[in-house]
């Protein structure tokens, strides 16, 4: 049992993190004997209400996590002492990037939460000749990266993908394969995928993508898969084609 704080609420004073227990997972810059963080680490293991001899586990966001002890605790900042490395969930064979077009609103936050969710390795926005949007702010795109950092906490995943600025879809580059989700596009995701290198998913704003855009992603070898007979928003189609490959258990 915890001790109080003065107030009624129990402070945890110990205890070791749960597997399943996303509120204890703490980002961290690098995995080291001890580790430093700032205020906004601090202020949640402060509304998580514990203390010091709780367990948490740390990762990097590259994959790496550990169980950790928490030293020190005040709001500036935390101080946390390194334990025994930590199994990471798996990820998908080769790096899984999702190329979506910028959407207007809270459309790309709720796109990105769930892309972290389901395995993607990064999220690069685009700028398409429909795109709701021609720019987004630091501001928002910082926002963006913490909507993933979060996501990746409540997934347990070790990877946090990097939110990355927009760029022309002209200038776009890949490795590996390039699928296009396309309404009336003929050949499906489950058929081509092939993780014998890494795979990018590539969705279009509302209105979708012209048909000068898929024919010079074709062109450079892309391949426009179809996402069934519904025509489907622009925040729900990159699901869908993530939900796809999720369903292949890879």
């Amino acid at each position: 049992m915890g001790a109080g704080d003065g107030h009624g609420t129990p402070v945890v004073s110990g205890g070791r993190a749960r597997s399943g227990d996303s509120g204890r997972r703490v980002r961290v810059e690098a995995l080291a004997p001890v580790m430093v963080l700032g205020p906004r680490e601090a202020r949640h293991l402060q509304v998580l209400r514990l203390g010091p001899g709780a367990e948490v586990l740390v990762f990097d966001g590259q994959g790496a996590q550990a169980q950790a002890t928490l030293a020190e605790l005040d709001a500036g900042r935390a101080v946390l002492h390194l334990g025994e490395a930590a199994e990471a969930a798996a990820e998908t064979p080769q790096p899984l990037t999702l190329a979506v077009a910028l959407l207007k609103g809270d459309k790309l936050a709720d796109v990105v939460r769930a892309a972290t969710e389901l395995g993607v390795a990064r999220v690069q926005l685009l700028v398409t000749r429909r795109a709701d949007a021609r720019e987004i702010g630091a501001q928002k795109l910082l926002r963006l990266n913490r909507v993933a950092e979060e996501a990746s906490k409540q997934s347990r995943r070790a990877v946090t993908p990097p939110v990355l600025a927009p760029v022309a879809l002209g200038e776009l580059r890949w490795e590996g394969q390039l699928f296009v989700a396309q309404p009336g596009a003929e050949a499906r995701l489950t058929q081509r995928l092939d993780w014998s290198g890494p795979v990018t998913l590539l969705t279009g704003p509302e209105g979708g993508l012209t048909e000068e855009e898929v024919l010079d992603l074709a062109a450079r070898g892309a391949v426009a898969v179809t996402l069934g007979p519904r025509i489907l928003r622009a925040e729900t189609a990159p699901v869908a084609l993530l939900g796809a490959v999720a369903a292949l258990g890879q």
